[in-house]
């Protein structure tokens, strides 16, 4: 038989935040969302506002590449 050997946390490194990332936690505040996310975490949001920031992030990205495309 086998143990199972559990792996220490300590040895993870933090990883840096993406655009979607930094793009997410600015749109749940300015939706007042925080509140929320930070008593339940984000899978305590229901698909209309978890839908409503993953649509706000898209058109963010699509006029962040308009405005990068039109330099």
């Amino acid at each position: 038989m086998t143990k199972n050997i559990k792996k220490s946390n300590k040895s993870k490194k933090k990883k840096e935040p993406t655009l979607e990332d930094i793009l997410k936690y600015e749109i749940a505040e300015e939706l007042g969302l925080m509140d929320k996310i930070e008593k339940v975490g984000w899978g305590g949001l229901t698909a209309k506002e978890s839908g409503r920031i993953g649509g706000l992030i898209t058109v963010r990205k699509r006029e962040m590449m308009k405005k990068k495309d039109n330099k």
